[in-house]
């Protein structure tokens, strides 16, 4: 069984009790919610208390809703000692509110090596990746602290852009309380796209034991190219991940990405019918 979860900040937007309300009438039983995306919520730092952290606690219980991934995406590689430190200080008040709420992972992507989180070659290099495990390593440990998990997710255009990369900081910083966010759209680009498959094998091998969520959505080619749609919307073969997930992921939180309010629903349907057809040689249809 999976469990299918949306990114909150592409449900309909509401007044948060009716927004849970909403995204659980469609099917879905948690969330990615990213507090600074997601409008009329506090997401300063300061405002991270007990108080405001027993108060959404109570909205999702009501709701029946839970937090798959509390999303800090900030640049950890950010080369400017006084803003780097605010970063990780940051991610601390995401670790320890992700604590009180009952969240299940805080997530992060893996930045570039400059001020402006500006994705360019550099990002690929040895020091850039060097320079991303070290700022890393303590938060990490603030999560061992905490009795928390932050998992990294790779994205091609990012420091951690291949899964030899992923493992590489896995096995530098060696703590189970850092573990994968595997977005297989995010691992490809016009580069390796016409080898998908050759990827996400790669991805689901070397990283398979510490993936802990998965984000799920689809892509179209474009001149500029690929866009991020949502599932079951572009060519995107699902049959080999959710062989995966099913094999190997038991009840694992996947959250849909990209959805709109009007396809949400029938985006989770079509995941639902590609997780029950895996292993069979039936494949669901694209939606139109």
């Amino acid at each position: 069984m999976i469990q299918i979860g949306l990114r909150f900040h592409d449900s309909e937007e509401k007044p948060f009790e009716q927004r849970l309300e909403t995204v659980k009438n469609q099917g879905f039983s948690c969330i990615h919610i990213a507090l600074k995306k997601t409008k009329g919520l506090p997401y300063e730092t300061e405002c991270l208390t007990p108080g405001y952290a027993s108060w959404m606690r109570e909205k999702l219980q009501e709701a029946g809703l839970s937090i798959a991934v509390l999303g800090c995406y900030l640049n950890l590689a950010n080369p400017n000692r006084a803003k780097l430190s605010q970063i990780q200080d940051t991610y601390r008040a995401h670790l320890r509110f992700a604590s009180l709420l009952g969240a299940e992972v805080v997530g992060t992507e893996t930045g570039a090596p400059n001020e402006t989180y500006t994705c360019e070659e550099s990002a690929h290099t040895q020091h850039a990746l060097d320079l991303f495990i070290s700022n890393l390593r303590p938060v990490v440990r603030d999560a061992e602290r905490m009795g928390q998990i932050i998992a990294i997710e790779p994205v091609a255009k990012h420091i951690v852009n291949t899964p030899k990369r992923a493992r590489i900081v896995l096995d530098s910083i060696g703590s189970p309380n850092l573990q994968i966010i595997f977005d297989p759209v995010n691992l490809l680009d016009v580069n390796n796209v016409d080898h998908a498959d050759e990827v996400l094998d790669e991805a689901m091998d070397l990283l398979g034991e510490d993936i802990a969520i998965v984000h799920l959505k689809d892509f179209v080619r474009t001149g500029e190219g690929l866009a991020a749609v949502g599932c079951g919307q572009g060519e995107m073969d699902y049959s080999r991940i959710m062989e995966f997930l099913k094999e190997k992921k038991p009840y694992i939180q996947a959250t849909l990405e990209n959805t709109r309010p009007e396809n949400a629903v029938s985006c989770r349907e079509f995941i639902e019918k590609a997780y029950e057809n895996a292993g069979r040689t039936a494949a669901p249809e694209k939606k139109p």
